[in-house]
């Protein structure tokens, strides 16, 4: 058997996969899990967006083990370096080319129960992060389910899954992506691309998460910001046909008018779908990055961590949806990062292509760095080795050449696949969990309403056990 029919077998099977997963299981279990958070949470990410706004600007911690951490506005870009990528661009234009404008709808839904999820997960990594041996923090959903659901065989399988999904497929799709785009803009081969991704990678990653953060810190505001001005440009340039686009958008999300695909199925698998991609709540993964922070009390982290699905979602990807649906290209048969270039060109001319392949390259390259740490923080939950960490950074950027050669949907079912399994997992140990994340938020609600900086300690939740950072506080740098 070769090569290709290896790939197509494999190809085959993920279809198949996806095909359970997603149609029976895992949108009831997203939306589900969502809504019950969200009202558990009296609406958390409504109520209390105005603090998420504040706490961006907050200073790091030192714990009272000296452990200093990374600021929360760090920890925010290394998780949405890794939101904000090809599911904003790619992964959008592909749900509307599969499901219609629709689409988009459920895009939005998934991102604003989501948010709720993102609290939850967040929350719960910092009040179990622990002490790494580089003067800061580590944790996520494997510290979590060894911690507080005392299941350290579960934190395993999670760690190796969010190894393989996020190392290995997700930035595969992300190189594969940067490939498309610069293959179709200028012609450059894919492998010679996939061998620059390679060089790149591997400076960035083997300097380590300090690296990770400085990297992300800088290159995320900048691309955000450029795409999100040309995004406007081309609002304020089509004021006329914004209020027909929204009308085309709930049409379709209920099935009333079928376009593409049709009806609403397709709407809400392709936008469940994409929208768990782009924002990853419930995913377990930016968990990762929000136990790096230093802060003073776990809800802060996990505040900011909703931010970002709103980020994600609600702004940016509502921006590619904006720009697609208004061109009208997506009815002519393009789909993934073609489609998004077809329909920047059809608003503001040739010139959009190579914008869209230059923005593609900073969102999925941030994106591929910002996957890699969430690997190597649960290679270190298995085993706290160096050896194992660098076999591990050479395998990453092994992939991101597979990506940058394979074809577009071999990866992308691949990441469905791995995502589907990666998020049932934390959903359910999240969920066993989800009453003490409450019981975190109720203590930062006491402490603002008596005018202080919420400080968290272990005694503030009764019988709350292995918290390692937590037994005395931190303290203000």
């Amino acid at each position: 058997m070769n090569t290709l029919q290896i790939v197509s077998v494999i190809d085959d099977a993920a279809t198949t996969i996806n095909g359970f997963i997603w149609d029976y299981i895992l949108i009831v279990v997203l939306i589900g899990c969502g809504l019950y958070f969200t009202i558990r949470g009296r609406f958390l990410q409504f109520t209390s967006f105005g603090d998420m706004l504040k706490l961006l600007t907050e200073k790091t911690t030192i714990s009272s083990k000296g452990r200093r951490g990374i600021s929360s506005f760090k920890a925010f870009t290394i998780s949405t370096a890794s939101r904000v990528g090809t599911g904003n661009l790619a992964g959008v234009a592909t749900a509307i080319a599969l499901g219609g404008p629709g689409a988009v709808f459920w895009m939005w839904i998934i991102a604003l129960v989501g948010s709720a999820t993102a609290f939850v997960e967040s929350t719960l990594a910092q009040v179990y992060k622990v002490d790494d041996d580089k003067d800061g923090f580590r944790g996520g959903p494997a510290y979590y389910m060894e911690k507080g659901l005392n299941a350290r065989w579960l934190g395993i399988i999670f760690a190796i899954i969010i190894s393989i999904t996020f190392g290995l497929v997700f930035n595969s799709v992300q190189s594969n992506t940067i490939s498309l785009a610069l293959e179709g803009s200028f012609g450059w081969n894919r492998q010679i691309v996939g061998l620059v991704l390679v060089v790149l990678t591997a400076i960035v990653i083997f300097g380590g998460v300090k690296r990770v953060a400085a990297v992300t810190s800088i290159v995320v505001p900048i691309m955000a910001i450029l795409y999100l001005l040309l995004a406007l440009f081309v609002l304020f340039t089509n004021l006329d046909l914004v209020f027909p686009m929204f009308q085309i958008i709930f049409s379709n999300a209920f099935g009333i008018t079928e376009v593409v695909s049709g009806g609403i199925g397709a709407a809400i698998l392709n936008g469940v779908k994409r929208g768990l991609f782009s924002n990853e709540a419930g995913m377990g993964s930016a968990p990762n990055a929000a136990a790096t922070a230093g802060v003073t009390h776990p809800a802060k982290q996990g505040l900011i961590q909703a931010l970002g699905v709103f980020v994600d979602t609600i702004i940016i990807c509502t921006a590619t949806a904006l720009i697609i649906i208004m061109s009208n290209e997506y009815l002519n048969g393009s789909d993934g990062i073609q489609l998004t270039q077809d329909a920047l060109t059809y608003h503001v001319g040739e010139w959009a292509a190579t914008f869209i392949s230059v923005a593609i390259f900073l969102f999925a390259f941030s994106s591929i760095v910002g996957n890699y740490y969430y690997g190597e923080t649960n290679i270190e939950f298995i085993r706290n080795n160096m050896l194992y960490v660098n076999i591990y950074r050479f395998i990453v950027v092994g992939m991101v050449y597979f990506g940058a050669v394979q074809e577009f949907d071999v990866v992308w079912n691949l990441a469905d696949v791995s995502m589907g399994t990666m998020a049932l997992i934390n959903l359910t140990a999240i969920s066993l969990m989800a009453p003490l994340a409450f019981k975190v938020l109720q203590d930062y609600k006491r402490q603002k309403k008596q005018g202080i900086d919420p400080v968290f300690y272990t005694r503030n939740i009764p019988n709350l056990k292995n918290t390692d950072c937590w037994d005395e506080g931190p303290e203000n740098e």
